[in-house]
């Protein structure tokens, strides 16, 4: 692997950024319009905090924390897709440039979006609604990271997908994560859930984060076991992933398939 070829595809997305305006939203404005109208939601729902203690506490939190995840599933999504759209894939893969590097670099890309939707969120949620995400005090660390390498899970699978499929599997980029979002228990807790649908989401990392967050913030103990299972899990869940990029991307090479999406 050649850092420099990894640096190069992310100066190349990172000078997109300069005069593209929707690119721009993507990390300032959706991020600031989803936490206002939440958190409009969560200060009219204020009232109820004598019956639900933390109720803004947990329901902000929790936003920050699940848009964390998203856009880490979209720097890597999103950064192929970019290729796509400018009929570049064939171009950066006759160049001496690998899969792994190419994964790099997206990897990369998200971890950039990541860090300043995270700024972003934190510092509005501040301003406007006097909540500071690091309630969750040395928590916030390992809760942050466990959801970002969720989101690459998801993103490389759904590259892998956008890759074997065609184009038309691009709207994959924006619904996929949604698809976990019912059994990562963002919102509620695990116990809500059916007893079947429970299982499901007991091997979802995210939920194990959630769960973990909510007992932060309840003060209900140490969260070491949630942490555990979202760790592991993690770790199988992003290995199966890039070894299925893998595949993938050899099956397109041999198929001629991925000269034909770029084109």
């Amino acid at each position: 692997m050649k850092l420099h070829r990894v640096g190069a595809l992310v100066i190349r997305h990172l000078y997109l950024y300069r005069r593209s305006l929707p690119r721009i939203m993507e990390i300032f404005y959706w991020p600031f319009l989803d936490l206002v109208i939440w958190g409009f939601i969560t200060v009219y729902l204020a009232k109820y905090q004598s019956q639900i203690p933390g109720f803004v506490t947990f329901f902000l939190g929790a936003l920050i924390l699940w848009d964390m995840l998203f856009r880490a599933q979209q720097g890597i999504t999103i950064s192929f897709l970019e290729e796509l759209w400018a009929r570049n894939l064939m171009n950066l893969f006759a160049s001496p440039l690998t899969p792994g590097e190419f994964l790099s670099a997206t990897i990369a890309m998200s971890v950039f979006k990541v860090t300043c939707v995270s700024l972003v969120m934190g510092i509005c949620a501040w301003l406007f609604y006097d909540y500071n995400v690091l309630v969750m005090g040395l928590w916030l660390l390992p809760f942050v990271l466990n959801l970002v390498v969720t989101g690459w899970g998801i993103g490389v699978f759904t590259t892998s997908l956008i890759m074997r499929v065609g184009q038309e599997a691009e709207v994959l980029a924006w619904s996929m994560v949604f698809l976990f979002q019912p059994i990562s228990c963002v919102f509620y807790p695990l116990e809500v859930l059916p007893e079947w649908l429970k299982t499901v989401a007991w091997f979802n990392p995210a939920a194990h984060v959630f769960e973990g967050m909510r007992a932060v913030l309840g003060g209900t103990g140490a969260p070491v076991t949630n942490l555990l299972w979202a760790c592991g899990l993690n770790v199988v869940l992003l290995m199966a992933m890039i070894a299925w990029f893998y595949k993938t991307f050899a099956y397109c090479k041999v198929q001629g398939s991925l000269v034909r999406i770029g084109e």
